[in-house]
């Protein structure tokens, strides 16, 4: 069964900090590649951040302030964000899909997505 969900989104002050969190079904945990991306109003789907075996990366602008991780024990992708700015402001969503991940992925190299959870940043 394929599953993703996401928690930990809110209302933060700028410069404040929230950690994402996204429980997957063990299926889908064991997809090589998972991984955040957000939206906000009007804007594409960006990529945030990836992690795979082989390690992660991290879109610039959130490089020194966002940091993506797994923890295989329970099934779950993290991600810190720290310094939030109201550019950060977006619905974020995890996602995973097979094979290893690789620099600049695109939306529509994964398969699997959550719902998303909402992260608004306040000036």
């Amino acid at each position: 069964q394929v599953q993703l969900v996401e928690s930990g989104g809110g209302s933060v002050q700028a410069g404040g900090s929230l950690r994402l969190s996204c429980a997957a079904s063990e299926y889908t945990y064991r997809q090589s590649c998972m991984g955040w991306f957000r939206q906000a109003p009007g804007k594409e789907r960006e990529r945030v951040a990836t992690i795979d075996d082989y390690g992660t990366t991290l879109a610039d602008s959130v490089k020194g302030r966002f940091t993506v991780s797994k923890d295989n024990a329970k099934n779950k992708l993290y991600l810190q964000m720290n310094s939030l700015t109201p550019e950060d402001t977006a619905t974020y969503y995890c996602t995973a899909r097979a094979g290893v991940c690789y620099s600049h992925m695109s939306y529509s190299d994964f398969r699997y997505w959550g719902q998303g959870t909402q992260v608004t940043v306040s000036s």
